[in-house]
């Protein structure tokens, strides 16, 4: 498995493909496959069959998974960085490359 430096949580931008400029929240990361699932973005229709917690059934919005390198992470200021490690006080930490601020 790889180390993906997008964690659930975090805000991205998507920077290429379809949804390129669209942002959101991390919602979940699949590791194994190098991807994630981000609030709002790569939405598919997805058919769902009659059951006893939807008796009607229909035709459900829900997000897909993109691949972590079609994302950015957002910093505090708003603009896309990349993602490096350092260790702060004994504890391994995230920081912008740009601003050079922890994340």
């Amino acid at each position: 498995m790889t180390k993906l430096k997008i964690k659930s949580g975090d805000t991205v931008r998507v920077i290429a493909g379809d949804h390129k400029g669209q942002e959101g929240k991390v919602q979940k990361v699949l590791r194994e496959k190098n991807k994630a699932i981000v609030e709002g973005v790569n939405m598919i229709s997805k058919h769902e069959k009659p059951s006893a917690s939807n008796p009607q059934g229909g035709i459900k919005e829900k997000e897909a998974p993109i691949h972590v390198s079609n994302l950015a992470l957002i910093d505090k200021n708003g603009e896309t960085t990349r993602v490096g490690y350092r260790e702060e006080d004994g504890k391994k930490v995230r920081f912008s490359k740009k601003s050079n601020e922890v994340i």
